[in-house]
């Protein structure tokens, strides 16, 4: 039996997704999946790859899933990964691997932490369909804007002296509150209730107030009246505005990390992080769920009671969220390794000139690569050659040493998990 064997992804059309050939997404399902057509009229949002039951990847050129392979094939997860993992004894692996294409922002959200997703799985199964966490990591594609984790709190507090509009949503006494926390010098106070009482006002501002200060905010910044400290976000609140007309979301610019990534570069988002995806095209990685609360810069249900109830409210600067990726020991310095401070999961990034190979050692556990550029080959001890193009999709069993080969220069990114 095979142990390094081609899959199907699938692809998911949402309304925030790139369009046609513009979206990497349709591009790799364009070149890696049998009876693909590309409708260049359409928005290709996500190409998904594993086991998750909303979209499970299936073998190629059968209606055999993968969750069904590796269940019938326990070899391929490893004994090590089904005793850490138990759904993945039964065929499921414990990531979900994605290319996103983001052409229109998505939600203000956040991702419930295990305990909270088991109990609104059990009382919402139609909205929360799944019982497990999310943490989630970005690898940029091309240049990609994120909003992530809340500012530190002075810089909110000086957006708050320039931008009366935002203020004008806070009741007085919740908004000086939190200014004397933004502006206090002694160390150690407390911030977590404070942040949170104001979030907290901001997201459950009367609808009639937020559409009021959003018009005359948007009319100020395209009549460039603003502040030199409001310049950066001038754009990006006219761009959201646009998208969203009168959604609070969009005062969200001043209160979470504006984020901009070049192609590599990374961040992570753990369990009540609250962020919004806005432009750009990434490799996502995550554990197995699709649990999202919502509270902004969407037309799908919002949950604002429960999203701010279980925030962590940590303000930071958006440098702790980025991932820096590592060389990785069993491979050469053409592969690097983004490891994610969760068990689930981590990321390699190998490019290959052309001519060139490049040999990853065993890993524990199971994997998924997809190409991003190029074509090659891989090749591993007892199988045939797989022949590989940029959207080939692979699954590589556990404790399966593969080498690569590039004939054109080559990119893959491969997500796996150990313990």
């Amino acid at each position: 039996m095979a142990s390094v064997f081609p899959i199907a992804a699938g692809t998911q059309s949402y309304d925030w997704g790139k369009v046609g050939r513009a979206s990497k997404a349709a591009q790799y399902a364009a070149s890696g999946v049998p009876g693909f057509t590309l409708d260049e009229a359409k928005p290709y949002a996500e190409l998904w790859m594993g086991t998750h039951p909303t979209l499970p990847s299936r073998l190629l050129g059968t209606q055999e899933t993968l969750s069904e392979h590796l269940a019938a094939h326990a070899e391929l997860v490893g004994s090590a990964i089904a005793g850490r993992f138990p759904e993945a004894g039964m065929g499921n692996l414990p990531f979900l691997f994605k290319i996103l294409a983001i052409q229109k922002a998505l939600s203000i959200q956040a991702h419930p932490d295990k305990q909270l997703a088991e109990r609104l799985h059990a009382a919402r199964p139609d909205l929360y369909k799944d019982a497990n966490h999310k943490p989630e990591m970005a690898i940029a594609l091309t240049p990609f804007t994120a909003l992530c984790g809340f500012r530190p709190l002075c810089e909110i507090g000086a957006y708050l002296t320039h931008v009366p509009e935002l203020a004008a949503l806070v009741p007085p006494a919740i908004l000086a509150s939190f200014l004397c926390v933004c502006t206090t010098s002694v160390a150690d106070v407390p911030t977590k209730v404070p942040l949170r009482d104001f979030f907290t006002a901001v997201m459950s501002a009367p609808l009639d107030l937020v559409a009021a200060q959003l018009r005359a905010l948007v009319a100020r910044y395209k009549a460039r009246r603003h502040a030199p400290a409001e310049a950066d976000v001038c754009d990006l609140v006219v761009e959201l505005d646009r998208q969203f007309p009168g959604d609070i979301g969009v005062f969200c610019v001043y209160l979470l990390n504006v984020v901009k990534l070049q192609p590599g570069e990374a961040i992570f988002l753990g369990a009540g992080e609250p962020h919004a995806y806005v432009a750009g095209d990434i490799v996502e990685t995550m554990a197995t769920s699709d649990n999202v609360l919502r509270a902004g810069l969407t037309p799908k249900t919002r949950d604002v009671p429960n999203l701010v109830s279980s925030l962590t409210y940590h303000a930071s600067p958006p440098s702790a969220h980025i991932v820096t990726p590592a060389p990785f020991p069993r491979a050469s310095e053409s592969t690097k390794l983004y490891n994610p401070p969760v068990p689930e999961f981590a990321v390699l990034l190998t490019h290959i000139s052309q001519g060139n190979t490049e040999t990853h050692d065993t890993l524990q556990g199971p994997s998924l690569l997809i190409v991003t550029q190029g074509k090659g080959r891989a090749v591993w001890p007892g199988g045939d050659p797989l022949p590989l193009n940029e959207g080939s999709v692979v699954f590589v069993g556990a404790d399966t040493k593969v080498t690569f080969e590039a004939s054109e220069e080559m990119t893959l990114f491969r997500a796996f998990v150990e313990v």
